[in-house]
């Protein structure tokens, strides 16, 4: 039950975390392009590889805070599934270039931020 209430809460954190970023992005650069989900996926990645590392090979935290931590905060605060939707509505509003370099650059910088991160915290963690 308390890895139900760890995801839980830390699923409420992330949550706030990726509305008050998305919201930042978008005011400071408009909507044209989906810079708020895509910033929040390379942030989001990059936590995960650094995090994992911290939590898993180097901190001997309990499973609880392993899961509130990377599936709670992070599964909320990354938001794949707006991703998805923001794609298909670019191509239906801009057609297939803006849809293919959003997928291209969401996929891209957020595996090289994981590696980064995971890299980061093997070398200096």
């Amino acid at each position: 039950m308390t890895a139900w209430l760890a995801i839980a809460g830390g699923g409420a954190v992330g949550a706030l975390m990726r509305y008050g970023m998305a919201n930042m992005a978008y005011q400071l650069f408009g909507r044209s392009f989906p810079l708020g989900t895509l910033s929040v996926n390379v942030i989001g990645s990059l936590l995960i590889g650094l995090l994992y590392v911290l939590l898993v090979d180097r901190w001997a935290l309990s499973a609880e805070w392993r899961l509130g931590l990377l599936v709670g905060v992070l599964g909320s605060f990354t938001t794949f599934s707006s991703f998805s939707l923001e794609t298909l509505q670019l191509m239906e509003q801009s057609g297939a270039g803006p849809a293919l370099l959003n997928v291209f650059l969401n996929v891209t910088l957020c595996l090289a931020a994981c590696w980064l991160g995971l890299w980061f915290g093997r070398q200096y963690l």
